[in-house]
C-alpha cells in the first residue's frame, strides 16, 4: 500500500482525539493558517501539518510510551527538514483543548530562528 493510500485510510479512520483537534484546525480557523491531517512527509505520515508555518503536530496515546526511540528518530528527521514538531498526549487534547490550541498558536506567531542562531550571546 502506498503512503498516499495509507494516509487516506488514516484520515477516514481518525481517532476521536484527532477529530476533536481537527475541529479547531480545519478550514483555517486557527488565525488563518491552513492545516492538513494525515500528511505524507516520506518516509512518515504525520497527524497534522501546517506547511506555511513548517509546523507538525503529533498526538500521542499510551502506545507511544513504548515507541519513544522511533518518535525521537522521526522528530529529528522532521526537524532536519525544517519543521517544528509539537507533541501532545491524547489526554491533554481531551482535558485541556484550550491549552493545546494556545500552545499551537504560540508556535504559529513565533517565527522560527534561522539555523545556528541561539537565544543568548556567546562571549559577550
Amino acid at each position: 500500500m502506498s503512503f498516499r493510500m495509507l494516509a487516506r485510510r488514516l484520515r477516514n479512520n481518525s481517532t476521536d482525539v484527532e477529530r476533536l483537534l481537527w475541529e479547531y484546525l480545519r478550514k483555517q480557523q486557527l488565525d488563518g493558517y491552513k492545516f492538513r491531517r494525515q500528511v505524507v512527509i516520506e518516509p512518515y505520515i504525520v497527524d497534522f501539518a501546517c506547511f506555511e508555518a513548517k509546523l507538525i503536530i503529533e498526538l500521542d496515546g499510551g502506545q507511544h510510551q513504548l515507541e519513544e526511540e522511533k518518535d525521537r528518530e522521526r522528530d529529528e528527521f522532521l526537524k532536519r527538514c525544517g519543521y517544528i514538531v509539537l507533541r501532545f498526549w491524547n489526554n491533554d487534547v481531551i482535558n485541556n483543548i484550550e491549552g493545546v490550541i494556545e500552545a499551537i498558536r504560540f508556535h504559529l506567531i513565533t517565527p522560527p530562528r534561522p539555523f545556528g542562531q541561539g537565544r543568548g550571546t556567546r562571549g559577550e
